[in-house]
Order: C-alpha cells, then structure tokens, then sequence
C-alpha cells in the first residue's frame, strides 16, 4: 500500500498506511501495558463506539446489533469512527462478548432494547455434553474480517482491543439464559454439580484461547478478557470455580501480546485476579485506584477507573474526577484511564470527549 490514503472500495473507509510495527509497539498504550515511561497517560473507554453516538444509533436504526456485529465492514466503521471522534489512545473492535458462544451450539438473539437472551440455556449435565466443541473458529470469520478491515483503517501508530468474554461470565449468560441478579440457576449448578461446571468452564476456555488468538492473528495489538459478573462471587469461590479456567486461557495466548484482564464488583477479589494472570488488570470505580494497585501488585499495570455515571455531570467534575485518579496513579508507569465498566447509552459525547482531552493534558509530561 502506498502512502497516500485511499477508500476501500469495499468498506466506505479511509484506507491508511499500513500500520507500522515500531509505531504500535512504542503508543502510548502499548508502552502502559509494558510498564514503560509515556508522553501522557493514554486512555480508551470501554463502549466507546455505542448508543450514545448518533452515528452509531442511525445505523442501528437499519440493522440489528447482530446485523451490526456480523457485517465486517460496518463493524470497522463504527470502531474506527469512534477512536477517530474521541482521539482516545487505542481503539478496541466492535463486536459482542458472547459471539463464542454460537458455535457452541448455543441460540443467541438480541431484543429491540434489550440485552441477550439464550434460547436454549444449560442447566444440567446432559445439558453440558449436548454443547459442541469448538475446533476451529472459521465461523466467526466476520470477526476476524472487521479486526483486518479495522487494522488497515487506523492510523498507523494507534493500537486495536480485541477482546472476549471470560469463562464465569460466559457461563453465567449461558445457564441463565441472559443477565441476572443473584445467578441463581449458575450457582447452583456450580455448587451440585462440580463435574458439569468444570467441564463447561473448560469447553469455554477451549475456544476463547482459539478465539482470541485468532483475533491476534488478524491483527489484534492486544486483547481483553471482560469477566464482567465475576464480582457476585466470594474469593473461596472464586479459587475454586473460575481461577484455573481463567489461569488456562491467559498462560495460552499468544506470547508477546498485553491482555486485560478486567471484572466489575471485584474489590474482593483483585488479587485473585493477579494469581490468574494478566499484563493488566482491570479495576472499576468502586476501589480507589492506589489502593487496587497497592494491593495486586506495582510490577502489574492497571487500567481504570471513573465511575461512568460521572460523564452525566458538568465538564469541571469530570476534570476534577480524572485529576483525582491521575493523582492515586501517581506518574507510575503501567496507568491506563479507562471507566470502571461501558460508557452508558445516554451519556452527552462532548462529555466524554472532554474526558479525553482532560487526562492528556493533565498527564502530559
């Protein structure tokens, strides 16, 4: 490819230089993951291509999430178009954390509004052996397709997120059937039934070491594992039910590649989260961000942590809030900002791009 921008005939997107490896390893964002000095600290937010852009709603107005999600080149457009928007530090690909499951043998839809729902969810160990193994994860091509699509984008120098759900929380969408309170229907499963758990918690681990290396493999410069339930468990449970499973897929993927490794509710069980592995560890708003890092560890980099409700107030707030989490940071290498969970539907964009502007010029050394 040249030098000289040009429209992908196919994607309706600007078409940059091909991504310059020396670029991308020296980002920002690359660097934090390493642990490294940088000009300032980098940020990226979770959702960042979402409802509350209008450009996004427009087209979701024409197709559904799946459509969305399973149509490569828009799936590009909305990644590159929010990272470009926001003039965050890396982009991170559109897509869903339960796309794996379908070639599970598992029946997902979307409801008009609605989060997932599993039409046929598991709940017994007959359950479990009816699941099919993944092998391979051609099925998921539009994935892969998107990251390339999205890879060749970008600018040359800005890093891509792929990403997946973690074992738990897949779990628990699937034995639910979509989200839940008190997971009710996953505990007990786990708790009755440790041989089924652990086999399912297995066949998911399978496939996400394919999934997410495949993603490497199209173009990914890092990846994240969302366990975004994770937090409705004790620290005992934790141990026994989920860290082995996590610890497989993180010691599997492809050498050289940061993982995120991130939860929500997790206070009590951050340095669980550490002993199951992770360049970077993902802490949301709910601990202060010195002492999450205290306690897993400063040779470990840390990603967080505004409460995302804090994007509602004014501009002043807001730089107040991120001033406050630089300073708990401390200038100490491995700091990515990011919200403690998704940019919420309503959320004013001006809002969030003030964030953005505010922790680069806050940071900038």
């Amino acid at each position: 490819m040249s030098g000289i921008p040009s429209i992908g005939k196919e994607t309706g997107l600007i078409l940059k230089p091909e991504s310059n490896t020396t670029a991308l390893d020296n980002s920002p964002f690359m660097r934090a993951c390493r642990r490294e000095s940088v000009p300032h600290t980098p940020i990226w937010l979770m959702r960042q291509a979402g409802r509350y852009m209008r450009e996004y709603r427009e087209l979701r107005a024409r197709l559904s999430f799946l459509e969305l999600c399973k149509t490569p080149s828009l799936a590009a457009e909305v990644t590159v178009n929010a990272a470009d928007r926001l003039g965050v530090d890396a982009a991170i690909i559109f897509a869903d954390i339960l796309l794996i499951v379908e070639p599970m043998g598992i029946e997902l839809a979307f409801g008009k509004g609605e989060g997932p729902t599993i039409h046929n969810p598991v709940r017994t160990s007959q359950d479990v052996d009816r699941l099919r193994e993944v092998d391979g994860v051609e099925s998921l091509e539009y994935v892969f397709e998107a990251i390339r699509q999205t890879r060749a984008a970008l600018s040359a120098d800005l890093p891509l997120i792929g990403f997946s759900g973690a074992p738990f929380t897949l779990a628990s969408y699937i034995i639910e059937g979509g989200g839940s309170r008190n997971y009710v229907h996953t505990k007990s499963l786990m708790y009755t039934d440790k041989g089924a758990w652990h086999a399912l918690m297995s066949l998911i681990s399978r496939a996400l070491v394919k999934y997410l290396n495949a993603q490497i493999f199209a173009g990914a410069q890092a990846v994240q594992l969302f366990d975004s339930w994770v937090g409705s468990l004790s620290a005992d449970d934790y141990r026994e039910y989920v860290l082995p499973h996590t610890r497989s897929i993180l010691s599997s993927l492809t050498p050289g590649t940061p993982v995120i490794h991130f939860g929500t509710g997790t206070g009590a069980l951050l340095e669980l989260m550490r002993e199951a592995g992770g360049d970077v560890i993902g802490v949301d708003w709910r601990v202060r961000l010195d002492e999450a890092w205290r306690r897993i560890g400063h040779d470990v980099a840390v990603m967080g942590n505004l409460d995302p409700v804090a994007l509602f107030a004014g501009k002043d707030y807001i730089r107040s809030q991120a001033t406050k989490i630089l300073e708990q940071a401390a200038g100490r290498p491995g700091h990515i900002f990011n919200l403690g969970h998704g940019i919420l539907p309503e959320t004013p964009v001006e809002n969030v791009i003030a964030l953005v502007d505010a922790v680069h010029e806050l940071s900038a050394k």
